[in-house]
């Protein structure tokens, strides 16, 4: 496969600040265990991904989603001889910037930053995290992770041109991250495309035909299933066709991957950084599939008036908090008071709010405004 594309655990640029290396785990290994020890990743527990705990007990949560993601990318990994721990690690660590309130959160946070002359990126934040919030050592603050691992954290889903970002100046902008970090946004592609149907489709808000009539790939499988197993239920067919649809997509992954690489000619880790395009990437007719199930999904799921609803109001009260905290900077916790003391206000105010889970959230929306943070009834 591309072994010779693999990157080198040894050939790490290695961490901001020294430390000794570990007698039986390698630095791309600490990584990963500090990413699922800290704060940020258990907090993904109480973070909605699309549907809201509310409604159902085994709908994904963010966490959850990581997993799924983790488990897809060291498959990718495995298969395509790339490094299994350095993939792992930027799959755990690729939604802890997240804020609550799934990507209606980061919308709100966006707009309210706007005001300012900024934004907020989940990934950008997830950087600030593992380089400053999280304190469990001594030594140092933040993780200290490895430079590929917070390369990874940033340069995942979007490649920074020089100068696009200064303050991502130290990371290669112009330059592509590893192959193991390009993997990851398409390994979260697989996961949450074939996650939402498995959701919606418990939330009763699809039918498997409804899914075959517009995803001609799954089709093919739906009507397969339904020969291969006349006898099972609707749910029966519609997760196994839901396995197979996985299997294709990860399959197509891999296969793309690879004539990419071998059209790139790409024989170097350099190669990979100094080509123009990322290598990662699925079949054309995998990416065919994966776009038609993206646009259904926003068609019947994303955009349909029943999660809107919910959107509109967890976007309205974020713009609130927002407001209160910039207004009342002491109404924050000590730490983030002080900060606000000799820091921009509004910078503070969403980093403490992109840091909450939903539930948190509504606790301080209602100690601190007063009102009921729960959508009112149509």
């Amino acid at each position: 496969m591309l072994a010779r594309l693999r990157f080198p655990v040894a050939q790490s640029r290695g961490r901001r600040y020294p430390e000794p290396f570990h007698p039986y785990r390698n630095e791309f290994q600490r990584d990963r265990d500090r990413v699922v020890h800290s704060r940020a990743f258990r907090r993904l527990e109480a973070k909605t991904q699309v549907f809201t705990p509310g409604l159902s007990d085994h709908f994904r949560n963010r966490l959850t989603h990581t997993i799924e993601v983790a488990q897809i990318a060291r498959t990718l990994a495995h298969a395509l001889e790339l490094d299994e721990d350095l993939t792992e690690a930027l799959a755990l660590a690729h939604d802890i910037g997240h804020p609550p309130f799934a990507h209606a959160g980061e919308e709100a946070l966006d707009r309210q930053m706007a005001r300012f002359g900024e934004g907020f990126d989940h990934n950008l934040h997830a950087l600030r995290i593992v380089e400053s919030f999280e304190q469990r050592y001594a030594r140092f603050p933040g993780l200290n992770l490895t430079f590929e691992v917070r390369e990874g954290i940033v340069k995942h889903s979007h490649d920074y041109a020089p100068g696009e970002r200064p303050e991502l100046d130290d990371y290669q902008p112009g330059r592509r991250p590893p192959l193991e970090a390009q993997l990851i946004d398409l390994a979260d592609e697989v996961a949450y495309n074939t996650a939402d149907l498995d959701d919606a489709f418990s939330a009763g808000m699809l039918s498997a035909g409804d899914v075959a009539a517009c995803v001609p790939r799954y089709l093919s499988i739906h009507d397969a299933a339904e020969t291969q197993f006349p006898g099972a239920t609707d749910r029966e067919r519609f997760h196994e066709s839901l396995r197979q649809l996985v299997d294709a997509l990860v399959t197509g992954l891999i296969e793309g991957t690879v004539a990419a690489a071998e059209r790139s000619a790409a024989a170097t880790i350099d190669d990979v950084r100094a080509f123009p395009e990322r290598l990662a990437a699925f079949t054309p007719e995998a990416a065919e599939t994966s776009r038609t199930l993206k646009r259904f999904l926003h068609r019947t799921v994303y955009d349909s008036p029943a999660l809107n609803e919910g959107r509109q109001f967890s976007m309205a009260m974020i713009e609130e908090l927002f407001q209160f905290f910039v207004d009342d900077p002491g109404k924050m916790p000590g730490g983030y008071s002080q900060q606000a003391a000799c820091e921009p206000v509004h910078r503070v105010v969403c980093d403490y709010i992109a840091g909450m889970t939903d539930a948190f959230f509504r606790r301080t929306y209602e100690q601190m405004l007063g009102r009921a943070a729960i959508p009112p009834l149509s």
